[in-house]
């Protein structure tokens, strides 16, 4: 009873730290704004398996919410531009129904973020690190131009690394996957006539960004709590 009641006990001091950390265990800034650039594409119907197939240019800017060391809150406004063909992906549809397609997507969304390591370039002496890998995950909503206009929600799932170049400026790099609850990012609508499901027959795009914030807001005291 005794060894049961220790790991409950630990487990509570662990979510604890997590969810409700003090200033002591929190960066020196709350906040993050930045900006980032780099590729998007898709995969879908008329792309099962090919990577950066036909990618498109996107940027956008976000804002971060850094809870403690290890947690914290994303928003972001992005734009990008996806294509295909059915003859790049070597594809065969059923009734020729591949063809060219080109979008301009615009998304808003927000993720949850893990750092792997406790990320700050101040308090090492609680082992913070300037440097983290991350992953994340969230919900967002896409909207696309085209032939047949698109809205839908998406489910960003991915992978980072942060760095602290100095003092309030971080730089870093992230690849994500957004997971699409519709089937006609391409203008192709269920091509195959397979009913579709939470798992099965959606459309997908990646984002690969660069990005670079500037943090703000400072917890002016850390040794007291929040």
């Amino acid at each position: 009873m005794v060894n049961i009641e220790k790991i409950i006990y630990y487990c509570l001091v662990l979510f604890i730290g997590l969810f409700f950390p003090a200033k002591a265990i929190s960066q020196e800034y709350k906040f993050e704004l930045g900006a980032a650039t780099g590729t998007s594409f898709y995969m879908g119907d008329a792309n099962k398996t090919k990577l950066y197939l036909n990618p498109g240019i996107s940027g956008g800017v976000f804002f971060r919410y850094n809870i403690n060391f290890n947690w914290a809150i994303k928003t972001n406004l992005l734009i990008g531009q996806v294509s295909g063909n059915k003859k790049d992906s070597g594809n065969t549809l059923p009734f020729d129904k591949g063809r060219d397609f080109s979008r301009i997507f615009k998304e808003l969304g927000a993720q949850v973020e893990f750092n792997f390591l406790p990320y700050s370039d101040k308090y090492s002496y609680v082992g913070t690190k300037p440097y983290s890998p991350y992953v994340f995950a969230g919900a967002g909503l896409t909207q696309a131009s085209g032939e047949k206009s698109f809205i839908g929600f998406n489910m960003p799932l991915g992978i980072g690394f942060k760095y602290k170049v100095r003092n309030r400026v971080n730089i870093g790099v992230e690849f994500s996957m957004r997971k699409l609850f519709a089937d006609h990012f391409e203008a192709l609508d269920n091509p195959y006539g397979i009913r579709s499901s939470m798992l099965k027959n959606k459309d997908w795009y990646s984002l690969t960004m660069i990005f670079l914030t500037w943090e703000f807001s400072s917890r002016t005291d850390p040794c007291r709590g929040m």
